[in-house]
């Protein structure tokens, strides 16, 4: 048997980014105590992840690494697969989470709603992007990867996870930068979250729209649950309720491994160009994988609990959220600090005309919508679902505490459940950005076909408005008989 040593550089390197990671989390926290930082409503895991790649910057230009120094390599390639698993793991435990909350107001189904805002958000930025990387391809940058507007979305609407998996995906596919194009556009989403949400606030602070809220903000990921609601979850009193639920996700995660592995195995053996083609794409959404077995495991964990109502709930939405959170926190810190500028030569032009473009029209189709949907709490809906929609969840919610620091209209919980249509919904992008990048028919194809998916959204999305507007109005007629 051979001895490990335990003094090899090899056995710290995930402890080794690890510890900078949780480095990088700390300063930011620190740094949001003054007030440039904390009136910036940067989220402390983008803070975070700002400073990680300013000091892999630095290390670099210091000689502490080389580009082509093995150690580099590896220091970046611990932080993509940082990325790449902790999208999975958030999304597993925020789909294992129980229902909570009323999901209807006024009578009318609200998630179906949210989730169809957020997926007509995802193909405005795709028909954007795409809209620029044609144009661009075909006149003044001829080498422009023409599918690589489709990133956009990715970035803006979905995080750096999915633009992580994405851009390394297109860079297989002759995209060279891709990887580093995906991740600076979700970066320049959290900017456009916090820049474009702070002077809508103050503008409507000025016109005397609302009222800003005081609250004290919280250093990592915000969650809608109370923790004084949490249930025993766990029959066993020598088992921590942390230890179980940790146990649950990691055991989805791992049957997604198999899963995965299985379909890609079984498909090769028909074929091995279908292997090829379809692989990718299953190990590229894995995170999608775990979510539909987490959605499983929940529906059986409710049936059994509705057959034995004395037995005790196994999810605890109290702890799932903590477990996603810390997920994504990492996921955030990690994929920015991956993000290798160098890469970007060539390609700054259409990342500023995309990072711009996307902010103003996701703003302004944001406006649009959530005053047909949310229009008892328009401004609150219209801030949050804006945050997340260039950011994350957790953006979407630092915006909404400036005026509703209570969370007491409904635009939090929205956020949360239309996530959860919007999985289903926004399945055919996985498809789209699947297809557009194969040839360049197929990019055209892709366009159209967003923008068809695009105009039913919104059509779905104007006559549920028509008819919110028209319940109160019934409502207060039967009320009167």
């Amino acid at each position: 048997m051979q001895l490990i040593d335990y003094s090899q550089t090899s056995t710290w390197n995930a402890a080794f980014v690890l510890g900078i990671i949780a480095v990088m989390v700390l300063a930011a926290i620190y740094l949001r105590r003054y007030k440039l930082f904390h009136k910036s409503l940067l989220p402390t895991a983008v803070l975070g992840g700002f400073l990680m790649l300013i000091v892999k910057l630095v290390g670099v230009k210091a000689g502490f690494f080389h580009t082509d120094h093995e150690a580099y390599i590896k220091f970046n390639n611990v932080l993509q697969v940082l990325t790449y698993h902790g999208i999975a793991v958030g999304f597993i435990a925020m789909s294992l989470r129980t229902p909570s909350g009323d999901t209807k107001k006024g009578g009318h189904l609200v998630g179906p709603k949210s989730g169809a805002i957020i997926v007509s958000s995802y193909m405005i930025q795709g028909l954007v992007g795409l809209t620029i990387s044609l144009v661009l391809s075909y006149t003044v940058m001829p080498k422009l990867f023409r599918a690589s507007g489709i990133l956009l979305p990715m970035g803006y609407g979905q995080g750096p996870g999915q633009a992580n998996n994405f851009g390394t995906t297109f860079e297989e596919l002759g995209f060279a930068g891709g990887h580093s194009f995906g991740l600076a556009i979700a970066a320049a989403g959290y900017l456009s979250a916090c820049i474009v949400g702070v002077i809508y606030l103050n503008y409507l602070s000025r016109k005397g729209r609302i009222k800003r809220g005081e609250y004290e903000p919280v250093a990592g990921s915000v969650t809608v649950d109370n923790p004084d609601e949490i249930t025993e979850s766990t029959a066993s009193e020598s088992l921590d309720r942390l230890s179980l639920q940790l146990a649950i996700v990691m055991g989805i995660y791992l049957a997604t491994y198999v899963l995965t592995r299985c379909l890609t195995e079984g498909i090769g053996a028909i074929s091995e160009g279908a292997k090829n083609a379809v692989g990718n794409i299953l190990w590229g959404f894995n995170f999608m994988v775990g979510s539909a077995l987490a959605i499983a495991v929940r529906a059986i964990f409710r049936k059994r609990f509705e057959a034995k109502p004395k037995s005790l709930q196994k999810q605890d939405n109290y702890l799932l959220s903590r477990i996603s959170g810390l997920a994504f926190d990492a996921m955030i810190v990690a994929g920015i600090g991956s993000i290798e500028p160098e890469q970007l030569a060539g390609l700054w032009v259409p990342f500023l005309l995309m990072a711009v473009a996307g902010a103003a029209v996701t703003f302004l189709h944001l406006r649009f919508v959530c005053r047909r949907v949310y229009s008892d709490y328009y401004n609150e809906g219209m801030l949050s679902m804006y945050g997340m929609m260039t950011g994350t969840i957790s953006s979407g919610v630092i915006l909404l505490r400036e005026i509703d620091p209570q969370l007491k209209t409904p635009a939090a919980n929205n956020l949360i459940i239309g996530s959860s249509y919007a999985i289903l919904l926004g399945a055919i992008l996985m498809v789209f950005v699947g297809m557009a990048p194969k040839s360049d028919v197929l990019t055209f194809v892709t366009f159209g076909l967003i923008l068809i998916y695009y105009i039913i959204l919104m059509l779905f999305i104007c006559k549920a408005g028509r008819k919110a507007e028209k319940e109160p109005e019934k409502v207060a007629e039967e009320t009167a008989e």
